[in-house]
């Protein structure tokens, strides 16, 4: 189980850093924003000492709603069973005035998001009209093939609901003007809405105090959490707000010592003490025969290289070899003389044969 601990912020700190905020974006401010009342949205940045190995979103309740009373909601449905697509917008319109519900801006049926916001350029039609998408608990697993890539790339996915509820006003309410915050395994690095221009310093300062507690206890992390905790709007720079110790680096060291650092050491005594047995048990004469291997492996080396450094004295030596059957081929022709002899007249043979009794007492 992940060890829940505790940030301590310092309140006067966190306000210093959100009034010097609203400050500057008093400066910024043009003409149109003024006139039009457009708010800028207030996030707390975090970095953590490591990355989380499973990805999360955490649902953060707030004291004070980050959301203005301009924000467009729109709340995905189910078909209702033997109703067409008109009749289940009423149905859930009177149910949601019978609890008590006033936020939320129009209601689309599933069937409805199927057929006529299937073109790429409604998808994004819609993605633009609103500022928050809420759907049935029933039908969210069936929207990610439906509403596309954007919504998730602009955070805008919708967030579930239940509608069978009986206290479905306060569900809603806590979805809406709460926030959640998305933590990945691939950094180390979140950031979460936590208020908006348009409130107050003390607001914010508990927004954020509320937001920073709720994120350290629900992280599923082992010791220290945070690192570093910044605040900054769009279009500001980030103002940092709390900073850990460096006594929580030390805490992370030892926790890693008997895992990473503690599991080396015993390979490496292993290791050695099977080279110690090694040369132990070898004796002089067992080194004697490894030497005389390695001189017979380096002596049978040898003649592999000679036919591949000299491979053209190969034809030299068949030369000879040729002209000995060239000699040796007269011979058996002359048994052929000597067969066809014997078919001649006697004459023939009887002046061979003195030939050859005079020629015996000379070789004597």
């Amino acid at each position: 189980m992940a060890e829940k601990t505790e940030v301590a912020l310092d309140r006067a700190q966190v306000k210093k850093a959100v009034q010097a905020l609203q400050a500057f974006l008093k400066t910024k401010a043009t003409g149109d924003s003024l006139f039009l009342d457009e708010t800028q949205q207030i996030s707390l940045l975090f970095t953590l000492w490591k990355v989380p190995k499973r990805a999360q979103t955490i649902r953060i309740p707030l004291p004070h709603g980050q959301r203005t009373d301009t924000d467009e909601v729109c709340l995905f449905t189910r078909d209702e069973p033997k109703m067409t697509s008109e009749q289940t917008q009423r149905f859930y319109k009177k149910l949601l005035e019978e609890k008590g519900v006033k936020n939320i801006s129009e209601i689309i049926p599933y069937k409805v998001l199927k057929t006529e916001y299937k073109p790429y350029e409604a998808k994004r039609r819609l993605l633009g009209n609103f500022d928050l998408f809420l759907s049935d608990a029933r039908i969210r697993r069936l929207l990610p093939s439906h509403i596309g890539k954007h919504f998730y790339q602009r955070k805008k996915e919708p967030l579930s609901v239940n509608l069978q509820s009986k206290h479905l006003a306060r569900d809603i309410q806590r979805v809406i003007q709460g926030t959640s915050m998305k933590v990945t395994n691939k950094g180390c690095c979140c950031m979460a809405r936590v208020a908006h221009s348009g409130m107050t310093a003390d607001e914010v300062t508990e927004n954020i105090q509320a937001a920073v507690q709720t994120i350290a206890a629900k992280l599923r992390t082992k010791g220290p959490v945070m690192k570093l905790i910044h605040i900054k709007s769009q279009t500001s720079v980030a103002l940092p707000i709390y900073t850990s110790d460096l006594s929580d680096l030390t805490e992370l060291e030892k926790k890693r010592t008997p895992k990473d650092k503690g599991a080396t050491p015993k390979k490496q005594d292993k290791a050695k003490k099977n080279k110690e047995d090694k040369k132990q048990t070898d004796t002089p004469a067992e080194g004697k025969e490894e030497a005389a291997k390695e001189d017979e492996e380096e002596e049978e080396e040898i003649p592999q290289l000679v036919p591949i450094e000299t491979p053209s004295k190969k034809p030299k030596l068949e030369k000879p070899s040729k002209k000995k059957q060239l000699e040796k081929a007269p011979k058996p022709a002359a048994g052929k003389k000597g067969k066809q002899a014997q078919n001649k007249p006697t004459k023939k043979t009887g002046k061979t044969d003195s030939k050859v009794k005079r020629k015996v007492p000379k070789v004597k």
